[in-house]
């Protein structure tokens, strides 16, 4: 059994739409890392592995709404660790042209567009999103290899607009009336909120075509044997 942690509703419908019943365990943060961690936690004794997959911020300016990133470390607050050289192998084999790099893991949405070009200076880290480093927290208690695939759906160069950072539910929906209400309280970022919108679709369509060359397991434990061209 594979572990995939992510974020949103959404990208568990992508990642469980051909996979179902065939290795895979997705667990859906909805920004709560506490809870996050302790359903991961539950579902570790049973896991080969964990993989972080989903969308992220970027950092690194280079990379482009739709763009795949792949960790060979991760850094959270309370931790820093390598993922496991293996299966990011098999993952940078399926994902031509993503970038390797360090990945963050934040409590928060990193927004400001300052705030990312600050992060990336002093850490050097080319992308952030809000589970990796739960994966990474349980993946060391249980000696379990990791993994990090992560689409870019905002650029380093992109603020969000209030609407954007209040649109989460806790079971990883979109919290419509919040973004309604933030909208009514400032509607000169209706603009900016589309042009987020756009650009996460963008990121959406990249993980499902990439979810199809990863395979059902994701590059994971059990298709370490598998040559490349089988997915």
């Amino acid at each position: 059994m594979i572990l995939a942690v992510t974020g949103l509703e959404r990208e568990r419908r992508i990642l469980t739409g051909s996979a179902a019943g065939q290795g895979i365990e997705v667990i859906v943060g909805g920004g709560d890392a506490a809870r996050l961690e302790r359903e991961v936690d539950r579902a570790a004794g049973h896991a080969s592995g964990i993989i972080s997959i989903g969308i992220a911020g970027a950092l690194a300016p280079q990379l482009k709404p739709g763009a795949w990133v792949v960790a060979d470390a991760v850094r959270g607050v309370d931790l820093a660790m390598p993922t496991d050289q293996a299966w990011r192998e098999r993952l940078l084999a399926r994902l031509p042209g993503a970038m390797q790099g360090l990945v963050l893991g934040g409590e928060a949405i990193v927004a400001i567009a300052a705030e990312k070009a600050d992060l990336h200076r002093t850490t050097g880290a080319i992308a952030v999103d809000m589970e990796t480093h739960v994966a990474a927290r349980v993946a060391a208690r249980y000696r379990l290899p990791l993994a990090v695939a992560r689409v870019i759906s905002d650029a380093a160069d992109r603020t969000l607009p209030p609407a954007a950072r209040v649109g989460m539910r806790p079971d990883g929906g979109i919290d419509l009336p919040a973004v309604l209400r933030s909208l009514l309280a400032d509607p000169l970022q209706l603009p900016a909120l589309i042009r987020t919108g756009l650009e996460a679709e963008r990121g959406f369509r990249a993980l499902l075509r990439g979810h199809r060359r990863l395979g059902s397991h994701l590059g994971g434990p059990d298709l370490g044997e598998l040559p490349v061209d089988v997915v």
